[in-house]
């Protein structure tokens, strides 16, 4: 049987992550904005979702981003300035990768204050991109209060999934290192079997 190339793999693992966000949001959207209209806060997946496509594929997670932001838009018969305003607003979270240049993955990866801050930065990062998309249009100064504040279940949410995938293996974690452990860890093991 072939093997898959790490292109391949990459491919494949950011398709899934894609199609679950996509999925996912488009159920929470139509949830805040269809079933429970009179709510005023919402959750969306989709910061969570980026957060775990940052720490397995860094920059890639831009892809997630603008799904996340479709999705939702789609979901809620959104106009083309709220597009624009998620879909590159959403890709504002990338800014958390500061943290892998300062302190590198595995300790954002490892650490629990790491990972909170981690998430709390892309989910701020996102807001404050919304935000600037948003003046572009004519949205007054003050519109970043209702950004963070109707999404603010998400940070919390990202938070709790983030603590919870750092700990499950390979899940919250370079993918490129996972599958150099995992590599590693199956050759040592079948030369202990061999003796």
């Amino acid at each position: 049987m072939k093997q898959r190339t790490f292109g391949q793999y990459r491919a494949i693992d950011l398709g899934i992550m894609a199609v679950l966000l996509f999925v996912f949001e488009m159920l929470t959207a139509t949830a805040a904005t269809k079933w429970f209209p009179s709510e005023l806060y919402t959750l969306s997946p989709t910061i969570t979702i980026v957060c775990i496509v940052m720490m397995r594929w860094s920059g890639y997670a831009a892809i997630h981003a603008v799904v996340g932001g479709a999705a939702f838009c789609v979901a809620s018969g959104a106009s083309p300035e709220q597009f624009a305003i998620y879909c590159i607003g959403n890709c504002a979270a990338l800014a958390a990768m500061i943290l892998f240049k300062t302190h590198g993955k595995e300790k954002v990866r490892s650490k629990a204050a790491f990972a909170v801050l981690f998430a709390a930065a892309a989910y701020f990062g996102a807001q404050f991109g919304r935000w600037l998309v948003a003046l572009v249009f004519g949205a007054s100064l003050d519109s970043l209060v209702m950004f963070l504040t109707t999404d603010s279940l998400s940070l919390l949410f990202a938070v709790v999934i983030v603590l919870i995938a750092g700990r499950l293996d390979g899940l919250f974690e370079d993918q490129r290192a996972y599958l150099i452990r995992t590599a590693e860890e199956r050759k040592r093991e079948q030369n202990e079997n061999q003796y």
